[in-house]
This record gives structure tokens, C-alpha cells and sequence, in this order.
């Protein structure tokens, strides 16, 4: 059988394949609340035939959104409409997985295609807070407030609540954003951590606040299900973060519960110049992490061709890859890449209104 579409077990998880829906901001939630969008979008992948579907980027508390249509789970309220996506998901033989976050100094914008720049108070946005007083920059100009050790905390346990939420909706994979400039990768970076107390300087300082987060999610998230983080492994700008610090944070990670790294990079600042776009440019740097950390690891990032990721597989770069335009384009990516591949009855992986007329063709 292709690596692709073997099963693969984590905790008292078992996907399907390793084909995963990566977390993508939807940014049409109201108040925080999951709509009919949601329903559509995410089981439209599970339907296709995804292994995994994780939601995306979802607030910990109002002021981590990144948009005013952001998703959310800092309210009891927001749990019931999840319910009806993760029942619908698992009616299709996909796991359910949400992604928890807090978007520090990139929140309180518009939406990508209404300008994606912050909003002014007068639009009706909120205060930034981060862990120095150090702007984004661009279309991000506004200084955000330095946290103090009572924010820190408050966030922490933010984080821990929307674990528990997320426990009651019915979710059975949780991933922490700790990427793409966002509030904890915003206190990893140096680029963006200027603090002189024991939450900034060093590295041991530097990964205080992700070390902690975790631990308090730990806590509150059940043993048997995995426990994973997104991580910007790199900054690809000098003076920023590295591999090398990243598969030290993952060990210590690992060390505190971590069950896999979803591994991605960059966006602590504006600079993208060194990024080296192309086809699977993240999956060397992958692959090494997943070797000297010891961790089962996902990456996407212009994987796009069914061999391009089966060879990822069996080369030892990934355990599962996290796919988002390609299944943008086609919810059924899973399908035709079990046919590219030979797969042995790929109709399988649909439901039967699908897969019963898809077979006779």
C-alpha cells in the first residue's frame, strides 16, 4: 500500500491516512460562533476523504483574534455549534482536530480581502498586547502593550480554558499555534522579544511562555488524545530563531507531554525575502527536526503532487502532511491521490453516495 493512505496511531487516535486538513482562517464566524460556512467547508474535506481535519485558528480570548470574524472558544456559548461539525466529521470517517491560538500583536485587523491592516478604534478595534511594545510593521503599525506577569498568566489560563471547551465539543486532536508571529511565537523570537525579565533574553527565557502554555493545556486536555503544537521552526532572518533552537524547544517539549510538531516557519516579521519558495522547501528541515527531536512531525507548504508526498514518506521528512491550498482546490485530493497512487478500491474513502457511483464508472 502507498504511505499516503497507511493508518496512522497516535495516543487512542488512529487516522485513516495521513492525508491532514491544516488549520486555515476561515474568518467567518459570528461572535466567535461556527456557521453554516464551517459545516461546509471542513466536512466537504472529511467527505473527500482527509484523515484528519483540523479547524482553524480558533481565539482564546476576544483580544487574540486576529480579525472581528475570527473563530472562538473563550465562551461556553460557542461550543454547541462545533458539535454539529465534529459529529458530521466523524460521520465520515475523519478525525476532528482544532487548532487554539492567540494572535498578540497581528490581532484587531481586517480581513485579508478587506485590507488585511489593523483596525482603528473608530472600526472598532482593540488593544494589542505582546510581549514588548514592538509594532508588526507595514500594514501592522500598531505598538501593541508590553504584558505584564498578570496578562501572562490570564492568557495561560485562557489557553487551558479553550482546551476544555474543546474537550466538550467533541474534538479529539488539539494543535497550539506557536507560529507565524503570533502571540507565543512572538515570545520565542528575539525578533520580537525585547523583555529583560525572565520571560525574554535567553532561550530558556525566550520558550518560558511556550513551555508553560503547554504544560497548563497539558493539564486540561485528556492523556489519550494527542497533543500537538504548530511551530515556525525557523525565522529565515539573522538575528531570528533556527533549527537548531527549535529541535532543542521540541525536545523539552516532548519532554512535557508534546505528541507531534506540525512544522512550519517565518512571519515573526514583515521580511519574507530569504524564504526559499518552491515545491517542499520546508520538508529537509522537517526531516531533520523529526530525527534529532525524536517526535512525529507534519509539514505542507507547496505540497501539492500525491507523489511529491509520498515520497516525503518514505524518506523520512514526515509522518503526515498538512495540506490547505491543495484540498482548497480539491476537497477530494484524498480520492484522486489514492488513484494516482493505485490504491486498491480509492472509492473506499468516500461515503457511499459518492463512492457507490464513483465505483461503477
Amino acid at each position: 500500500m502507498a504511505s499516503l493512505f497507511e493508518p496512522f496511531r497516535l495516543k487512542d487516535v488512529t487516522l485513516r491516512n495521513r492525508v491532514v486538513v491544516s488549520p486555515m482562517c476561515q474568518y467567518s464566524s459570528v461572535n466567535g460562533r461556527a456557521t453554516d460556512w464551517h459545516l461546509v467547508h471542513l466536512g466537504s474535506m472529511a467527505r473527500g476523504g482527509a484523515g484528519l481535519v483540523i479547524a482553524e485558528a480558533t481565539a482564546v480570548s476576544p483580544e487574540g483574534r486576529i480579525s472581528p470574524r475570527d473563530a472562538g472558544l473563550w465562551d461556553d456559548a460557542q461550543i454547541e455549534p462545533l458539535r454539529r461539525i465534529v459529529a458530521f466529521i466523524k460521520e465520515q470517517g475523519a478525525v476532528p482536530g482544532i487548532q487554539l491560538a492567540h494572535a498578540g500583536r497581528k490581532a484587531s485587523a481586517n480581513r485579508p480581502w478587506e485590507g488585511d491592516d489593523h483596525l482603528t478604534g473608530a472600526e472598532g478595534g482593540w488593544e494589542l498586547l505582546a510581549p514588548s511594545a514592538k509594532a508588526y510593521g507595514e500594514k501592522l503599525p500598531r505598538v501593541p502593550r508590553e504584558m505584564t506577569k498578570a496578562d501572562i498568566a490570564r492568557v495561560k489560563g485562557d489557553f487551558a480554558a479553550a482546551a476544555r471547551r474543546a474537550v466538550a465539543a467533541g474534538y479529539e486532536w488539539l494543535e497550539l499555534h506557536f507560529a507565524h508571529g503570533y502571540l507565543a511565537n512572538s515570545f520565542y523570537s528575539p525578533l520580537s522579544n525585547a523583555r529583560t525579565d525572565e520571560y525574554g533574553g535567553s532561550f530558556d527565557n525566550r520558550i518560558r511562555f511556550l513551555i508553560e502554555t503547554f504544560e497548563a493545556v497539558r493539564g486540561a486536555w485528556p492523556e489519550r488524545l494527542p497533543l500537538t503544537v504548530r511551530l515556525s521552526i525557523t525565522d529565515w532572518v539573522d538575528g531570528g530563531v533556527t533549527l537548531d533552537e527549535s529541535i532543542e524547544l521540541t525536545r523539552r517539549l516532548k519532554a512535557c507531554g508534546l505528541d507531534l510538531v506540525d512544522a512550519s516557519h517565518g512571519f515573526v516579521v514583515p521580511d519574507v525575502s530569504k524564504i526559499p519558495w518552491g515545491p517542499g522547501f520546508l520538508l529537509p528541515h522537517a526531516g531533520r527536526l523529526r530525527k534529532e527531536a525524536s517526535v512525529p512531525v507534519g509539514v505542507g507548504w507547496f505540497i501539492n503532487e500525491p507523489g511529491q508526498a509520498e515520497a516525503a514518506l518514505k524518506e523520512g521528512q514526515a509522518d503526515l502532511l498538512m495540506l490547505a491550498h491543495a484540498l482548497l482546490d480539491d476537497p477530494h485530493w484524498a480520492y484522486h491521490a489514492a488513484k494516482k497512487l493505485g490504491v486498491e478500491q480509492p472509492t473506499r474513502l468516500l461515503p457511499p453516495p459518492y463512492g457507490h457511483w464513483l465505483a461503477r464508472r
